[in-house]
């Protein structure tokens, strides 16, 4: 009897500082602005090069589409709640969030995995390689990645949204993340806390075992190797993808398998800040500095420019 049809929510933010809010404003705009130009120049720097259109890169595009996406749909709501103009958002919009969000995040979790099964093939099986790594095979793999990620995004999304909510109708949070909506519910939601564990196992512990197993056997076959060169080029290209793995992998872990804790509003705030803004816009960083192809195709990029102007 105490349910209430609800219509928007409150969006607590960070801080009721002024100068805090305008302070964080400052910097996750300028986040917000380098994940955007970077992942937009990484794409633009691989569709140009013709020596980046290989698997890695393929995959490393719908990385860079899925950073763009990501941050998109969280961040610029959050500017507007920093500047004090977009603390409320419609329980349509809330939803729409939460959707996106999820699918975003899910399909990441899949593409990380399928980039170090690309790894693994073009170091463990190189003579085989552009036979596995197909055109078929990789158009298959980056759509098995997006059907994942909307599918279990969507049945999360729609089983949080039906549930009935109550007043006050404050997400402790930036944006409608979905385990604190969940808080809102005036229902028992162990249901969808359950199908969140088994979601994160499927998408976090299983691809996150993927991974270590496809490293393992690249190490095996590392270890066998005595040029310095290829040494270098396998540490360059791995190294790159195991930052960008430990960084989404861990954070994701702790924040949907960790234990609880009276602070954990605020650990779900920071790390959040992790998937949203401060990975995206360090994996074109990442990628760029630890990669020679990417540093011999921004070169010749650079050149290309110079030659224009001249």
């Amino acid at each position: 009897q105490n349910e209430t049809s609800v219509t928007e929510f409150i969006l607590l933010g960070f801080s009721s500082n002024p100068a805090l809010r305008l302070c964080l404003f400052g910097i996750f705009s300028v986040l917000y602005s380098a994940t955007l130009m970077g992942n937009a120049f990484v794409f633009v720097l691989i569709c140009l090069d013709y020596r980046l259109h290989s698997p890695m890169y393929f995959f490393l595009c719908h990385l860079c589409i899925v950073d763009i996406c990501y941050a998109s749909n969280n961040v610029p709501h959050m500017l507007r709640n920093l500047l004090g103009q977009g603390r409320t958002i419609s329980f349509a919009g809330c939803g729409t969030q939460i959707h996106f969000y999820l699918i975003f995040a899910l399909t990441e979790c899949v593409l990380l995995a399928v980039m170090s099964y690309d790894r693994y093939v073009a170091i463990c099986h190189p003579l085989r390689y552009a036979l596995i790594m197909n055109r078929r095979m990789c158009l298959t793999l980056a759509a098995v990645s997006w059907t994942f990620g909307f599918l279990f995004g969507t049945l999360q999304a729609s089983l949080a949204l039906h549930l009935p909510f109550c007043g006050p109708c404050e997400v402790d949070h930036f944006f409608c993340e979905i385990l604190a909506v969940l808080k809102l519910a005036c229902t028992d939601t162990t249901a969808n806390k359950v199908l969140i564990l088994a979601v994160c196992v499927c998408f976090l512990l299983f691809p996150l075992a993927l991974v270590l197993i496809s490293y393992v056997r690249i190490l095996a076959t590392i270890l066998r190797i005595r040029s310095a060169a290829r040494w270098h080029k396998t540490f360059s290209t791995c190294g790159s993808h195991l930052t960008v793995v430990g960084l989404f992998y861990g954070n994701a872990i702790f924040m949907y398998m960790g234990p609880e804790s009276g602070n954990s509003s605020a650990r779900e705030k920071v790390l959040s800040l992790f998937y949203s803004l401060i990975s995206p816009s360090l994996n074109p960083l990442i990628y760029s500095l630890r990669n020679k192809q990417v540093k011999e195709a921004l070169v010749k990029l650079q050149r290309r420019k110079r030659v224009f102007h001249s």
